[in-house]
């Protein structure tokens, strides 16, 4: 049996990450969190009662973390300093879609913890789409956005620029510029 070590909140959730983001939530258990830290399985049971109750946490943590970057965000001058702000944050956040899509799959039922916490994540998920909407509502009044495009569909097009794969290994900063480009001005030439 390995032996027991303290490890940081930190260390814990980068650990669980990892975890999550190979195996997926079926996958994940608690034996594969310990063996990483190399502690004691019991350890990681001495903080959470079971492995929905650790990733509902983590999810809490991750989405705090998103939140305060994207205060960041807010304080730049006009829409698009804004924009590419939140391009950058996001793409700095790339794998938060798919560890928040987990919840879904999180029962309700496995206690009073996960409770607690699915409701807080929504609490928190109706922040971020309130700062979002803020965010349009500048671009609308700087008169920078088509006014035919719903506001949801153009969150919906930056936010999923996470998934367009970098095949041609661009340097970050460089893909950015092309990404706030193409949704700024789409694939034709200006003429």
């Amino acid at each position: 049996m390995a032996r027991e070590r303290k490890f940081s909140t930190q260390l814990l959730f980068q650990t669980g990450k990892d975890l999550l983001l190979r195996h997926g939530y079926e996958g994940f258990t608690f034996g594969m969190l310990a063996d990483r830290l190399k502690v004691a399985r019991g350890t990681i049971y001495k903080y959470y009662e079971n492995k929905e109750e650790f990733i509902m946490d983590y999810m809490v943590y991750e989405m705090r973390r998103f939140l305060k970057d994207l205060g960041d965000f807010e304080k730049s001058e006009g829409f698009e300093k804004q924009l590419r702000e939140l391009l950058n944050i996001i793409h700095k956040h790339s794998n938060i879609h798919q560890i928040l899509g987990m919840n879904q799959q999180i029962p309700v039922e496995a206690g009073d913890k996960v409770r607690s916490n699915k409701e807080l994540l929504e609490k928190l998920h109706m922040e971020m789409y309130g700062r979002f909407q803020g965010f349009i509502k500048q671009g609308r009044a700087e008169d920078l956005l088509n006014p035919g495009l719903p506001d949801q569909l153009v969150l919906g097009m930056i936010f999923q620029t996470i998934n367009i794969p970098n095949h041609e290994g661009l340097p970050k900063t460089e893909w950015l510029d092309a990404i706030q480009l193409m949704i700024c001005h789409g694939i034709y030439k200006n003429n």
